[in-house]
């Protein structure tokens, strides 16, 4: 049990170091090298462009989904007043950032953090490091940054098209309801609810970023061990940041739940 938790507090402290490194180089006008933000921008579109369509795609079938459940729900049961509430609580406030954050980082961030084990592993990073090129700034910095806008561009798109979506579901293609709508909407965005919605879109984006990468960082692939055995340790640590990223995702979301509702 000693050993066990050791372990378990061991690796969230390489999680905060790592944290911390980067947010020293992200704070450095040195790390903004012509290179470095060229490496930058590639990574942003890259990260963002390919998922963004099949996201907002994906998001709004949700959406339609939902927003019919809860429409016929409070229909149902008398409480069609309350029905657009429910939607831009239950959809825009809490399903759609985590959606987000959840496909950000199984179709972005933990590939490129398997990615750069494969490249430390054939010694990529030796190979910039002879050439003076810090690989922290040049491979880790701009994955990080293209992960944590992603989430951020993610939400923003996805919170608008459930919007415009739970109007037409609800109202249809008229303007006359605009006025109502906007109304009940401004009372669920009151500042405190908006402030927690930022908040949250920021944490999540850091957690789905940094996890993934503080794992390839700290992985060790220069002990000479057989190939199988290799083998199963990178896919015990693969499984272990994966475990440590969803329990960060549930603490943020339970957070932001007590301070919402409570």
């Amino acid at each position: 049990m000693g050993s066990a938790t050791a372990r378990w507090l061991a690796a969230w402290w390489r999680v905060l170091y790592f944290g911390a490194l980067v947010l020293s180089l992200a704070l450095s006008p040195a790390t903004y090298s012509r290179n470095n933000r060229r490496a930058i921008a590639r990574q942003i579109v890259l990260g963002t462009m390919p998922n963004l369509a099949w996201f907002t795609v994906l998001s709004a079938l949700i959406s339609l989904v939902l927003i019919r459940i809860v429409v016929v729900t409070a229909l149902s049961y008398g409480l069609s007043q309350y029905a657009l509430e429910m939607v831009v609580r239950v959809l825009v406030l809490e399903l759609v950032p985590l959606i987000a954050a959840l496909f950000v980082a199984l179709r972005c961030t933990m590939p490129d953090g398997a990615e750069l084990v494969e490249m430390r592993a054939r010694g990529d990073f030796d190979a910039l490091q002879r050439q003076g090129i810090d690989p922290l700034c040049l491979e880790f910095l701009p994955r990080i940054m293209a992960g944590m806008f992603s989430v951020v561009m993610l939400v923003a798109v996805s919170c608008v098209t459930s919007l415009v979506l739970a109007y037409l579901t609800i109202y249809g293609f008229t303007p006359w309801a605009l006025a109502g709508y906007t109304h009940v909407v401004g009372q669920v965005f009151n500042p405190g609810v908006t402030m927690i919605l930022v908040l949250k879109t920021l944490f999540f984006s850091l957690a789905v970023s940094l996890i993934p990468m503080s794992t390839a960082f700290h992985v060790d692939v220069t002990e000479p061990v057989p190939m199988p055995v290799r083998s199963r340790s990178k896919a015990a640590n693969e499984l272990a940041g994966m475990v440590r990223l969803f329990s960060v995702i549930l603490l943020i979301e339970v957070a932001s739940l007590i301070g919402n509702y409570y």
